[in-house]
């Protein structure tokens, strides 16, 4: 009997501890190692290039090949072209060779280390790769006109491009740009860039194309997918760069004023002069003027259409969603 009681004994400890190994905490090392190095669904990919910018530092030892074969090569377009473009012949080096990207990332997270792992501790707790799997799947899954593209979720050494990129195989994440909230930015506004990336090659060859009416017309229809996309289980406004309810009500209070003094606008070229001209027309405005304006039309043309109408709005004409949206009809009558 007593052999019986002490086997059973035995058991226990062994299973205890086996347990107890199993639902131990990891580190946050551990977490990034388990990370994927990349997220792929269908002609999408995501890279998450922030994790090696700080596993290369492990045990105190700096590991410049992880950087060059991690983060630089995986993604060269990005650095070759957009970032080595934007920041000048003088900086250009720093990103377009594997040599100059060993060099700024072998000081950048240490110096910078609390911030950073704050930063990545929480894309952690987002569980990015069920999150990216599903929104890409179901993006894909809407969008009439699926876009090639590829996206890196990066630390950077200068802030330039934020959410965005030069071009849908450039594109990228700044994840230390102070501008940006992480949580929002993964989980709410992966569709609203990807909306631009599926518009963008019917938007380039449109006549209007370069226009103001042009960048409404596409931020509005970004913000409007991003609302649909979601089900209705966001607002208008979260929908509209996150922006406040009380932002959105300034603006639905403001509508007709700020119709009639944009519209003559709508037709000019080079910089937005509905962002370049705001604080003289409206400085009291809230942010995102041009975003909100684009999702009212967007929002009236489906409202005229039909629900499913959005899909057309990719091959449409820019002047053609205008007219159509019937949105000056309306304001006009208000």
């Amino acid at each position: 009997m007593r052999k019986v009681v002490l086997i059973l004994v035995l058991l226990l400890v062994v299973s205890c501890n086996k347990k107890s190994k199993e639902t131990k905490a990891l580190s946050f090392e551990e977490q990034l190692e388990q990370l994927p190095d990349s997220i792929k669904v269908e002609n999408i990919i995501v890279y998450n290039s922030f994790k090696y910018q700080i596993l290369a530092h492990k045990n105190g030892k700096y590991d410049s090949t992880a950087i060059i074969n991690k983060v630089y090569k995986p993604h060269r377009e990005l650095w070759d072209n957009c970032y080595a473009m934007i920041f000048g012949e003088e900086n250009a080096s720093k990103f377009n060779t594997g040599v100059g990207m060993a060099d700024w990332n072998k000081t950048l997270y240490p110096e910078q280390k609390q911030e950073f792992e704050k930063r990545a501790k929480v894309m952690l707790s987002l569980n990015l790769d069920s999150l990216f799997i599903v929104n890409l799947k179901r993006f894909n899954q809407m969008v009439p006109h699926n876009p090639s593209a590829k996206i890196s979720i990066a630390f950077v050494p200068f802030y330039g491009i934020g959410f965005g990129g030069c071009s849908a195989n450039e594109f990228v994440y700044e994840l230390n740009n102070p501008e940006f909230d992480i949580k929002y930015t993964i989980e709410k506004g992966i569709p609203h860039e990807l909306n631009h990336l599926a518009y963008e090659p019917y938007r380039e060859a449109d006549p209007a194309a370069g226009t103001s009416l042009a960048q409404v017309i596409d931020e509005g229809f970004a913000c409007y997918f991003t609302y649909i996309f979601f089900k209705g289980q966001i607002t208008k406004w979260e929908a509209v760069e996150n922006m406040t309810k009380a932002d959105w009500n300034w603006y639905l209070q403001h509508e007709k004023e700020i119709f009639n003094k944009v519209k003559g606008y709508f037709t000019e070229s080079g910089m937005n002069p509905l962002t370049s001209y705001k604080q003289d027309l409206f400085p009291d405005a809230p942010r995102s003027l041009n975003y909100w304006l684009g999702y009212r039309i967007i929002e009236r043309y489906v409202q005229k259409h039909g629900k499913d109408s959005w899909k057309d709005i990719y091959t449409t004409p820019i002047k053609q969603v205008y007219q159509k949206s019937g949105y000056e009809e309306y304001i006009n009558s208000i």
